[in-house]
């Protein structure tokens, strides 16, 4: 299967909280919900679009725990089959076993990065994690991903994690698509590429 990695991110590359005020205050951050205003139905068509090419999801603890607690209970969203009864794992040093009733759901611990390499060896299409963003970061890092596709809403949050952060592992990315939807989200799908080309401008002056 191919990793693919997907986000939600502003502007200014935060990826913490887009989805409501209270989805993740960890380190004091009030400002969760960023991009619910900027949804629509073009966007909509194009994540139910995504997840018709998963075979499997792969999640960190956080988004795990949301979504196990909410999409059992979305049966009459479009999206709901695909989530609820597709293989899940989740990658965490804490928990012990999964939530009940979002089955299948398997728990990966210790060597993550083996684990998800073996993951990919299996045979399917993609295997997508949708935010999760330490566990995308760690697995850009080991050269993992072979797919990225960032959904960046018109809007500056000024604060909050970021996908990519200061110091993070160089990587190089190959677009493959981009569009804007009418309320003006940015979609963009990159192609991993290994390390960044380096090279000095030539032109005049």
């Amino acid at each position: 299967m191919r990793l693919v990695l997907q986000e939600f991110l502003s502007l200014d590359g935060v990826s913490q909280g887009p989805g409501s005020p209270d989805e993740d205050t960890s380190d004091g951050f009030t400002r969760g919900g960023w991009f619910v205003p900027h949804l629509d139905e073009a966007f909509d068509r194009l994540t139910t679009v995504w997840l018709g090419e998963a075979d499997a999801f792969l999640f960190g603890r956080r988004t795990y725990e949301s979504f196990a607690r909410d999409w059992p209970r979305m049966t009459d969203h479009p999206n709901a089959r695909v989530l609820n009864g597709s293989p899940k794992y989740v990658a965490s040093r804490t928990l012990t076993e999964a939530e009940a009733g979002w089955d299948p759901t398997t728990v990966l611990s210790g060597d993550i990065t083996a684990q998800v390499a073996e993951l990919k060896r299996q045979p399917g299409r993609e295997l997508q994690i949708h935010g999760s963003a330490r566990l995308g970061q760690s697995l850009l890092a080991a050269g993992l991903v072979d797919e990225v596709r960032l959904a960046v809403a018109p809007v500056v949050v000024g604060s909050g994690r970021r996908l990519f952060p200061d110091g993070g592992t160089p990587v190089g990315l190959r677009l493959l698509s981009s569009e804007t939807t009418p309320s003006g989200i940015a979609v963009y799908a990159f192609e991993s590429t290994g390390l960044p080309a380096y090279g000095t401008y030539g032109g005049a002056a």
